[in-house]
């Protein structure tokens, strides 16, 4: 038994050079958790302004105050995602970089390189596609558009890391298309794809990687 220990341990070491020579591995079970607190955050507050706005848009108001007003409820929401995207992002890359100082490993090479160029045409293209379908005014298809080029976008990238993101991108597909026929629970499944996934996946990739 002992003479086989070293070359097991020999292959376990080439298996993970390869790893790190083809794979971006220093992806942190935290940035997925406080990406999920920051869409679970966002979220609350989006429905909070939604509420007033509700209250406000009473028939006494008539159709010109009351198109003011949505477009002033479209602003905020746009805002509340835009503030959720950057704490999201800066929390993700403050925990990716701790994790990689403390492997050893760089955080930009040809890997993470690939990794941030095959996930960002996706969301870039997504981000075109919503922005068309704020100008004509379909509201309802911006939440499962949002979640349907992420999840292309994560299925895109994860050659290039961690094989377990592929469940995340399947859970925000599958909730992005069903959101396409249930529009009025937009904000639901905003939530669960963009908060709940996210917690799940970074505290399961948590209890795997770095626990």
């Amino acid at each position: 038994m002992q003479e086989t220990q070293p070359p097991l341990q020999t292959l376990q070491d080439i298996r993970r050079m390869m790893e790190r020579s083809s794979r971006f591995i220093s992806l942190s079970g935290w940035s997925g958790i406080c990406a999920g607190v920051c869409a679970l955050a966002g979220a609350i507050v989006a429905y909070l302004r939604i509420s007033q706005y509700n209250v406000r848009s009473t028939p006494e108001y008539g159709d010109i105050a009351e198109s003011v007003v949505s477009m002033r409820l479209l602003s905020d929401l746009i805002w509340i995602a835009t503030i959720v995207f950057i704490a999201a992002f800066s929390s993700a890359f403050l925990f990716t970089y701790q994790r990689s100082k403390k492997n050893n490993t760089p955080i930009w090479d040809p890997v993470s390189r690939r990794l941030i160029w095959n996930t960002a045409i996706p969301m870039a293209v997504g981000a075109v596609c919503i922005l068309r379908l704020l100008q004509v005014g379909m509201f309802e298809l911006v939440a499962p558009m949002s979640l349907i080029f992420y999840g292309l976008a994560l299925l895109n990238g994860s050659k290039y890391t961690l094989g377990e993101i592929r469940y995340l991108a399947f859970g925000q597909l599958i909730l992005g298309v069903i959101n396409l026929w249930l529009t009025h629970y937009s904000l639901l499944f905003w939530a669960l794809g963009f908060g709940v996934l996210h917690i799940i996946y970074g505290a399961l990739m948590w209890w795997k990687y770095e626990r």
